[in-house]
């Protein structure tokens, strides 16, 4: 008996780490193109509504409604109405998790931008600022922080989600998940554990993001990682 035999179900987990680690590297690959391209998509959606609608001062309810009509779309009923429309495959995952990620990120774009100083603003403007560059020198700088909570939440929710993509035949870890006939509980806790991984990666990397893009005297400020409550989504 091997030594990580007398741990259980998780001294079989880390064995599997180990002897699968092809098939998980593959499967993670998988995970992370369909996490990155949903986030991808989201920020091009999201960010530039929410940060057009902060600069306005106008849209507020289209930016909470919006984060609340997503948290309350079930992703397996996503999955399963874009079905009907998208069938089987990486385009109906990509639209669930794009549901899932926009409204986190539209949210905090638009506070974070209608939140900024209005003296700091109003100061830009009589200087002979345009809107664009009030928007890009002085609004999006002192927002970058509460911005990038928005998109650090979106990212590990995405990462999360992304299981669900072995459902619709979308491939990633999900397909080691749901099939435990396969690969036994031992195989279901190692690519959990991957999965966990990957999101703590997911997390760590857009922080690292907003640091290098953070203004150095903003950078001792630590919002929290959402506005709202991120309760966690119905499956």
């Amino acid at each position: 008996m091997t030594p990580l035999a007398a741990l259980g179900v998780f001294g079989g987990a880390l064995e599997f780490l180990v002897e699968r680690r092809g098939l998980l590297a593959e499967k993670a690959l998988e995970h992370v193109l369909l996490s990155g391209g949903a986030l991808l998509v989201a920020l091009a959606l999201a960010l530039p509504l929410g940060v057009a609608l902060g600069h306005l001062h106008r849209g507020s309810a289209v930016a909470i409604n919006a984060a609340n009509v997503g948290r309350a779309l079930p992703s397996l009923a996503v999955l399963a109405i874009g079905l009907t429309f998208l069938g089987f495959g990486y385009a109906n995952v990509l639209l669930a998790l794009v549901v899932v990620a926009v409204p986190p990120i539209l949210t905090n774009a638009y506070v974070a931008v209608d939140g900024v100083d209005p003296d700091a603003v109003e100061a830009a403007r009589g200087m002979g600022m345009t809107p664009w560059q009030v928007v890009r020198r002085v609004e999006l700088p002192l927002a970058l922080p509460l911005l990038f909570a928005g998109i650090r939440t979106a990212a590990v929710f995405v990462v999360a989600t992304a299981t669900i993509a072995a459902i619709a035949g979308g491939g990633g870890l999900g397909e080691i998940l749901f099939n435990q006939a396969s690969y036994r509980l031992e195989g279901v806790v190692a690519a959990s554990l991957v999965v966990s991984a990957l999101a703590f990666a997911a997390d760590g990397l857009v922080a690292a993001v907003q640091r290098l893009l953070t203004p150095r005297p903003l950078r001792a400020q630590r919002p929290s990682l959402e506005l709202e409550v991120a309760a966690p989504r119905p499956a």
